[in-house]
Order: C-alpha cells, then sequence, then structure tokens
C-alpha cells in the first residue's frame, strides 16, 4: 500500500504531467515544455522517459543548458556515469557559472573516486555560490581521500556560514575525533545535537568521545539515546554490551 504522502505526490506529478501534455499540443515546438515534462518522468523514476524527453528539449534548443543537466542527472540515476559527465560537460561549456552543474559532476566525480576532477568542481562551485552544502560536499572529499585537515577546514568553513545547521559541527565532529581529539569532538557534537537532536549517528559518535574521556555514565546515556532513535544500532549495541550496561536502566 501506499501512503497517503506517496498518494498525493503521485496524484500531483500525474497532474503535471497532464498539464504538460496539453502545453506541448498547443506548442509543439517548446523546448522548456519537453524539459519539465522530463523532469516530472524523473520524479516518477523513469528515467528512459525523462531521458527521450530531454532529448526533445535539446533538439529544440541546444542551447539549452538545463535539458543537458537534467539528462546528466537522469543518466547518473540509470548507473551511465560517463554519460552523465558528458552532459554536465555540455551544461557548462553553454552555461560556465551553472553551479549546479558544477555540483552535480563534481558528485559523480566523486563516485568514479576521480579526486581531482571531484575537488576542481566543488571548488568552483564554492567560488559560484559558497554554501553549507558546497563545503561539505567538498570537505567529504578531502575525508575520503584522508586529506583530514582540508576535511576540517571546510567543515568549519560550512559552521561558519550556517552555525545553526547541524551538518557542519558533526562532520567536523567526526574529523576531530579520527585525530584523537576527543574534546573538540565532543564539543563539535554537543553543538550537532543542541541543532538536530534526533541524529542517531551523532549520539553514537558523542557517546564514543565521552567513553575516550573517561565519561562512563555519559557515555552509556549517549548509547542509549542512539539505540532508542535506532532499535538495534550494532555499535550503540556492541558499547553498551562491553560496558555492561545494555539492559540495566541509568
Amino acid at each position: 500500500m501506499q501512503s497517503r504522502h506517496g498518494l498525493t505526490e503521485k496524484r500531483e506529478l500525474d497532474a503535471a504531467l497532464s498539464d504538460l501534455d496539453e502545453a506541448v499540443r498547443l506548442d509543439s515546438g517548446y523546448a522548456c515544455a519537453y524539459n519539465n515534462r522530463g523532469r516530472v518522468y524523473s520524479f516518477k523514476r523513469d528515467y528512459d522517459r525523462a531521458i527521450a524527453e530531454y532529448d526533445k528539449a535539446i533538439k529544440l534548443d541546444p542551447s539549452l543548458a538545463l535539458a543537458y543537466s537534467n539528462r546528466g542527472e537522469s543518466r547518473f540515476n540509470k548507473g551511465d556515469l560517463d554519460g552523465a559527465i558528458a552532459d554536465f560537460d555540455a551544461a557548462i561549456e553553454r552555461d560556465p557559472n551553472y553551479v549546479t552543474a558544477y555540483a552535480k559532476r563534481g558528485f559523480v566525480y566523486a563516485r568514479k573516486h576521480d579526486t581531482s576532477h571531484a575537488l576542481a568542481d566543488y571548488s568552483m562551485r564554492i567560488k559560484l555560490a559558497p554554501d553549507l552544502i558546497a563545503y561539505i560536499d567538498r570537505g567529504n572529499v578531502y575525508r575520503d581521500s584522508e586529506q583530514l585537515d582540508r576535511a576540517a577546514a571546510d567543515y568549519g568553513e560550512a559552521i561558519r556560514v550556517a552555525p545553526t545547521d547541524a551538518r557542519g559541527w558533526r562532520n567536523r565532529g567526526m574529523i576531530r575525533l579520527y585525530r584523537g581529539d576527543n574534546k573538540g569532538g565532543l564539543a563539535d557534537y554537543d553543538k550537532a545535537l543542541q541543532y538536530d537532536p534526533t541524529d542517531v549517528f551523532s549520539w553514537n559518535n558523542r557517546g564514543q568521545a565521552r567513553l575516550r574521556l573517561g565519561d562512563r555514565q555519559g557515555a552509556i546515556a549517549d548509547f542509549r539515546k542512539a539505540l532508542e532513535l535506532r532499535p538495534g544500532l550494532p555499535s550503540a549495541h556492541d558499547a553498551l554490551q562491553k560496558l555492561g550496561a545494555l539492559t540495566r536502566e541509568p
């Protein structure tokens, strides 16, 4: 059975598709209508039909950077990483300041483990639009390529531009724990949980920081909170078991 939200979303997409079908019927030479119809098919996860719509939009208007970017996204969702990159290349060629195309191409390069190209795209994205997600995405590439100082610096920039968003804090907290800075990690997870008290991994990781700092009861409380949010979480379960605190109440 579909959830009510799922049914509502399906009705909205079907209604949008009906409107766009009418727009195409009235003006079959309007590239944006095909592009928008492609977006609806993409939302419906019908990527082949989405790509066919973007093909039509591009044929009608070869300068439409948005259609190339959208087609690249659908190609990525089908697992065609090289085809996706070619489309993002085409989008950027037509609009050299197209922030979203740099972001998407950087993501694909990161998936291909092409660190240098991913960093170049994310750096360009930061130059054009230095927001929270831009810094976190580049920080993740630095983290995954074990450039931990640079990762921490980018997460610090994420905190600077969005100090009340938990994501910068929890990502930097993880790097600090990696590097053995348990007090710094604890401070970052305190902030992360202040802004997002539902994040199970922040509770779990703060528990690890507290345990390393000798705060046994604080660690137990955090691991229990992590298990409350996600019953059966292996790391929290194992930590409580080792502490002999799996079933006892505080």
